[in-house]
């Protein structure tokens, strides 16, 4: 149904009074400090990367369906990943599972340049939909697997994958800069991984735990194939 100026006004007021709701209480309150990441996702309207039917629930402290067997991760997680690159406004950063574009639309926001990979194309075909709709410019959706990077671009001074992973896959290691860049990546099994923060600097890398998470599994050569089985 077509909404008439008024009822649209007063739907954005209520989903921003709804932002800021979720800004307070799921983020800061429970630990998210960088003022970036808190004004990012204050102001960046997560309705409009959710199915219209899922709309009402776009500011609730859970993950949504996005179609395709994806969803939408939990805000506290988004915020938690995006809060551990430490990004400052320059870099350059690979994201890989574009999903709805949520996460690449704050980084858009954080950084300079965001190179996103989806491996569905339904996916990635609406999300580049939504950016170019949303006027998220400086991110470019690239159809393929993610779980390899994208090479061209490289180096990226951090690197974010929405999906979790049986291992860091080594070609995501390569392509970071070699300047302290930061891969913050979910690893472990179906089921449950833990959020590791990967630095490189010099070529030596040190692994941090930040929190345990459950996503969908990464896809792709050095991912989760569809029965399940770690890729060798």
């Amino acid at each position: 149904m077509l909404l008439g100026h008024e009822e649209r006004d007063r739907e954005e007021r209520t989903f921003a009074d709804a932002r800021a709701q979720m800004v307070e209480q799921q983020l800061r309150a429970r630990g998210i400090t960088d003022a970036r990441v808190l004004d990012a996702m204050r102001e960046l309207p997560r309705h409009e990367f959710v199915p219209p039917r899922v709309r009402r629930f776009a500011y609730e402290d859970s993950p949504l369906p996005i179609g395709s067997g994806q969803t939408i991760s939990q805000p506290l997680m988004v915020a938690t990943m995006l809060e551990a690159l430490e990004l400052k406004g320059h870099e350059r950063v690979l994201d890989v599972g574009t999903g709805s574009a949520y996460q690449a639309a704050l980084l858009s926001r954080l950084a300079r340049h965001v190179v996103s990979i989806e491996i569905v194309p339904a996916l990635a075909r609406t999300a580049q939909s939504t950016l170019t709709r949303l006027g998220k410019g400086n991110v470019r959706v690239i159809l393929g697997d993610g779980s390899l990077g994208w090479p061209s671009d490289a180096p990226y001074q951090a690197i974010v994958v929405a999906a979790g992973a049986p291992r860091v896959p080594a070609a995501l290691v390569d392509q970071l800069d070699d300047d302290e860049g930061r891969l913050a990546i979910p690893v472990g099994e179906p089921s449950g991984q833990r959020l590791l923060r990967v630095r490189k600097r010099d070529q030596v890398l040190t692994t941090e735990e930040l929190a345990w998470c459950e996503f969908v599994p990464l896809r792709g050569r050095a991912g989760w194939p569809r029965n399940g089985a770690a890729v060798a």
